[in-house]
C-alpha cells in the first residue's frame, strides 16, 4: 500500500511540476515536442498535434522537451528564439505550481482540522514554570530563540532543536511587543504505566512524587507545560490564513534544512530519495490521512524550492543563464549551456543512486 501510494504520490507532483512548464510553454507560443512523466523506458505513449505524450518506467521525474530548449533551431517557435522573459516564466512555472499545489494541500489539512491552533497562549498547567517566567494567558508568540513565528509548528520545530527547552521570546501582549528571555516550556513531572488502560491514559501523572501514595515505581519525564489557544468555529478566513503562513513555514524549514546541509549539519545519510520516501509514506499512514498529507505537502514543497536551486540541469540552473543572458544581451551558445546541463544531470544521477543505496541500507539496518 505504500509503494501504490508512493507512485501516485510521485506521478502526481511530477505531473503537476512539468505541467506548469508545458502550459507556460504553450501560452508563450513554444513547440513542446515530447511531455513525459517518469523517466526511462516508455509504458505507454500517444502523440496529439506536435507532442508525445509518455509515462515512462521510473518514477523518479519527468520532462517537458521543448523545440530548440538545449541546441540551435531555425524554428521560430523554439525556446530559444523567445524573448527572456518568456523563457524565465517556462523555467519557473514548474515550481511555483509545486508551491501552489503545496498551499492547495495546506487548505486541505486544516479544513480537516477540528480547530485552528493560534500562536496564543491559552493555558498553562499549574504551577507552570513558563508563567512564573512572565509569560501570560493570551500572549501571542512573534519570536522562539530569533525564529519568526508563523504558525504553531514553528514552535514545536523551535523547541524540538532546542537543548534545554528555555528560550528566548518576543510576544505580543495588549498591543506592545515585550522581549522574555530565559523562558522553560518545560517541567518535570513524574508517572508510572498502567498496563491495563491502552492509549496516552495509561500514563498516570503527577507533578510531585509526594502526591503518588501507591506502590508502583515512579519514572521521571519533562513534559510541555503550556497549550495554545485554537480558533473555534472555524472560518473561511482563518483556515485560508492557516494554510498560507504554513506553507510558507513548511518551505522556510525547507530552506533552513538546505542551509545546514551545506554547511555540514546533515550529511549523504540524512537524504530520502524514492525509497526513503516510500519508508515515510509506511510510517506515518498509521496515524490517517491527515499526517499522509502533511508528508505530500512537504514533498511537493521540496520539489519546487530544490528545483530554483542554481545548480545545473535544475530549473534554477537555467535561470541563471537567463539572468546572464538578460544582463549581457547576448544568449550563451547553446552547445555550452547543454554541455553545462548535461554534466549536471549526470551528477545528478549519480546523487540519486547514493541516496538510494543510503535508503536501501537504512531498510535492513
Amino acid at each position: 500500500m505504500s509503494i501504490i501510494i508512493a507512485l501516485v504520490v510521485f506521478g502526481v507532483l511530477v505531473a503537476v511540476h512539468e505541467f506548469g512548464h508545458f502550459a507556460v510553454a504553450k501560452l508563450s507560443g513554444i513547440k513542446v515536442n515530447k511531455f513525459a512523466i517518469g523517466m526511462g523506458p516508455i509504458l505507454f505513449k500517444h502523440t496529439r498535434g506536435e507532442t508525445e505524450y509518455s509515462l515512462r518506467l521510473l518514477p523518479i521525474g519527468g520532462f517537458c522537451a521543448m523545440e530548440g530548449e538545449d541546441d540551435e533551431s531555425n524554428d521560430e517557435r523554439a525556446f530559444r528564439n523567445k524573448s527572456v522573459g518568456k523563457r524565465i516564466a517556462v523555467v519557473v512555472a514548474g515550481a511555483i505550481m509545486n508551491l501552489i499545489l503545496g498551499f492547495i494541500i495546506s487548505v486541505i489539512v486544516t479544513t480537516m482540522m477540528d480547530k485552528v491552533p493560534q500562536n496564543k497562549i491559552g493555558i498553562f498547567k499549574e504551577n507552570s514554570s513558563s508563567e512564573a517566567a512572565g509569560l501570560r494567558l493570551g500572549d501571542e508568540l512573534l519570536e522562539v530563540n530569533g525564529l519568526s513565528i508563523f504558525t504553531d509548528y514553528d514552535i514545536s520545530y523551535q523547541l524540538s532543536n532546542d537543548e534545554d527547552g528555555v528560550c528566548d521570546l518576543l510576544v505580543k501582549r495588549d498591543g506592545q511587543e515585550i522581549e522574555l528571555n530565559d523562558v522553560p516550556f518545560y517541567d518535570k513531572i513524574y508517572y508510572y504505566v498502567d498496563d491495563s488502560v491502552k492509549g496516552d491514559e495509561k500514563y498516570v501523572e503527577f507533578d510531585s512524587k509526594e502526591e503518588y501514595t501507591g506502590t508502583k515505581e515512579l519514572k521521571e519525564a519533562y513534559k510541555i507545560n503550556l497549550k495554545l489557544s485554537y480558533e473555534d468555529p472555524k472560518t473561511v478566513g482563518s483556515v485560508i490564513s492557516y494554510s498560507f503562513r504554513n506553507t510558507i513555514s513548511y518551505a522556510r524549514l525547507i530552506w533552513i534544512s538546505l542551509i545546514d546541509l551545506v554547511r555540514g549539519k546533515y550529511g549523504i545519510n540524512d537524504l530520502s530519495g524514492p525509497v526513503g520516501i516510500v519508508s515515510a509514506i509506511d510510517q506515518v499512514k498509521e496515524y490517517g490521512a491527515e499526517e499522509v498529507l502533511k508528508l505530500v505537502m512537504l514533498i511537493t514543497l521540496n520539489l519546487g524550492i530544490f528545483n530554483l536551486l542554481p545548480l545545473p540541469a535544475l530549473d534554477g540552473g537555467r535561470l541563471v543563464f537567463l539572468i546572464i543572458e538578460a544582463i549581457r544581451r547576448k544568449p550563451i551558445p547553446a552547445e555550452k549551456e547543454g554541455m553545462v546541463h548535461f554534466i549536471g544531470m549526470a551528477l545528478l544521477m549519480v546523487l540519486m543512486v547514493i541516496v538510494m543505496i543510503s535508503d536501501v541500507k537504512k531498510l535492513f539496518s
